[in-house]
């Protein structure tokens, strides 16, 4: 069986709708918050509105929810996820209500631990989690859209109270108030070139590089640069940035890790995280639980997966040097094709210098 493993091919498959592929890996659209199988009979969005995840947790982590016409949930064929399905339901439905592990299970008639279990199995995040990645999604959206803040902190079902705002800020990576207006009055240059695993765009502001990404082209990382920052004042800058370019494809190619300024936002958690894969040997990897117990948060596995996944600054961090406990590639937020060939490149200079 073909296996799609660029994001070119899946958008290829998803087009085709390619029962090959069902299963095998998401898609989520970024405009209706949902995630659906390559199958879904529903209209096909736009291809710059598509987003690709390897699973259906770390589309869940994402903030989206599972599409109620295709039901990627049941693509394993266990009828348990109907039930997780009308949980997401219910919980999409009630975001600005109390949303407690007891609250939900008296909604569905069975013990707080049963639902847990269950949800858990299915979409591999705990309820609550399901509720703040929903939320956290839905306060964007509004904050993006240009609501107040109060009222985007309602809408999404959180208080105004400073914990709650200290919170929400924590996730964002900054202030609601200066994510509202996109990082308004902060200036970010960048730049877009051709690398060995595809087109990359380098950004930074005056602190230091915010963001490394990876795409198939320059229409769609300025895309995500500008979603990420509409209303920054964003302006390409090749000359300003052809040395951070020059570090980071030596770096691509095998080479010692880039020596950049990073200006990122980050909770505790992600920067011990970070901090870690920063330590990790050119030519090795570490699994998840191998992370998290060199952090001090042995059973934190998940969250560290949710470090990884949220990296801003590709390669820089190098998430792509944490594998599964199995040895298998897991997930890459940039492709997974992407990651094998980083590793690549890195286990032959390192090779390379042992002999």
């Amino acid at each position: 069986m073909a296996t799609a493993t660029t994001n070119e091919q899946r958008w290829q498959a998803v087009l085709a709708r390619d029962t090959r592929h069902d299963g095998k890996f998401f898609y989520g659209v970024t405009t209706t918050g949902i995630f659906c199988r390559p199958t879904c009979p529903s209209r096909r969005p736009s291809e710059q509105n598509v987003v690709f995840f390897e699973d259906t947790q770390q589309a869940a982590h994402s903030g989206y929810r599972p599409c109620m016409r295709c039901r990627p949930l049941a693509a394993d064929g266990d009828p348990t996820r109907a039930l997780v399905r009308k949980a997401c339901a219910y919980i999409d439905a009630n975001l600005e209500e109390p949303l407690s592990l007891s609250v939900l299970a008296r909604q569905f008639g069975m013990s707080p631990f049963h639902l847990q279990k269950t949800f858990k199995a299915a979409l591999g995040i705990s309820p609550k989690e399901y509720v703040d990645a929903r939320r956290m999604r839905l306060l964007k959206s509004d904050l993006r859209s240009g609501q107040s803040v109060t009222n985007a902190l309602y809408d999404a079902g959180y208080s105004s109270s400073s914990r709650v705002y200290e919170r929400a800020t924590s996730h964002l990576g900054m202030t609601p108030d200066k994510y509202r207006r996109g990082a308004v009055a902060v200036p970010i240059h960048y730049t877009t070139a051709a690398t060995s695993i595809g087109r990359m765009l380098v950004a930074r502001t005056p602190q230091g590089i915010c963001s490394i990404t990876f795409g198939g082209s320059d229409d769609e990382l300025e895309t995500g640069l500008r979603r990420e920052y509409p209303f920054a004042s964003r302006k390409r800058d090749d000359a300003t940035l052809r040395a951070h370019v020059s570090s980071l494809l030596h770096q691509i190619d095998g080479g010692p890790a880039a020596k950049l300024p990073l200006d990122i936002q980050a909770t505790a958690f992600q920067r011990r995280v970070w901090k870690h894969l920063q330590s990790i040997p050119l030519g090795k990897t570490n699994s998840y639980s191998e992370v998290a117990r060199a952090i001090g948060a042995p059973t934190a596995c998940r969250a560290v997966a949710r470090a990884c996944a949220t990296n801003p600054v590709a390669v820089a961090i190098p998430c792509h040097r944490v594998v599964r406990g199995n040895g298998e590639m897991g997930g890459y937020r940039w492709g997974t094709e992407r990651k094998k060939s980083l590793l690549t490149a890195e286990s032959a200079k390192a090779h390379a210098r042992q002999n």
